[in-house]
């Protein structure tokens, strides 16, 4: 079993990386925000999951844990396969999974692509009770909503950072930011990558 990842990335384009590991190159499918966020060269730490079937193998990551769980998770839900399990976390952040399991409204998961209604349905009743939503932060007119938010440090702590200070960065830059920059992912990334500076990678090769 293949658990994690780390070493550059060779190539990304918007579903999938690849990333050498001591000179061998894995190719792994990931959430949207965290392929927009990654470069070529960039150092990159991904929690995997490993699908074995009779003619392939494939390797899905996540920058953080609970998106991994999450991820199971929906593997476990009947008519849920890897690419529709990755394209809900593409689409919705862990805790806007949980609140929606929570609320019974299978809405959310009937907007994502290759998920259908009798599907929507299933994910809610099977995942009942095995999800939990952090608290909701307090919401202003200078907060970044709060699955935008998730993303972003998600996509910075796979860069290399950590999550407190990926969080701080995240919750200064919004403060400042206009509201369409705050409503983006790649617009509020890039505000949080122009304050951090050069990253990790290239800092420590100085």
């Amino acid at each position: 079993m293949i658990s994690s990842l780390r070493g550059s990335v060779l190539h990304a384009d918007a579903e999938s990386a690849i990333i050498d590991v001591g000179g061998v190159g894995f190719s792994v499918a990931v959430p949207a925000a965290l392929a927009r966020a990654l470069r070529v060269g960039d150092e990159v730490f991904v929690h995997t999951h490993l699908v074995v079937r009779e003619d392939a193998f494939s390797l899905f990551g996540f920058a953080q844990r609970d998106e991994l769980d999450t991820f199971t998770l929906l593997l476990g839900v009947s008519g849920v396969g890897p690419k529709s399990a990755l394209g809900v976390l593409s689409a919705l952040s862990v805790d806007q999974i949980a609140e929606a399991v929570a609320a019974e409204d299978d809405a959310p998961f009937r907007r994502v692509s290759g998920i259908g209604p009798k599907t929507a349905k299933l994910i809610v009743v099977q995942l009942a009770g095995k999800l939990h939503a952090a608290p909701r932060a307090t919401t202003g007119s200078t907060a970044a909503p709060t699955a935008i938010a998730a993303q972003v440090v998600s996509a910075l702590v796979a860069l290399g950072w950590s999550e407190r200070v990926s969080t701080e960065t995240v919750h200064e830059v919004a403060a400042d930011a206009s509201a369409s920059d705050r409503a983006a992912v790649p617009s509020l990334l890039k505000l949080a990558l122009a304050q951090l500076g050069p990253s990790r990678t290239e800092r420590s090769s100085v």
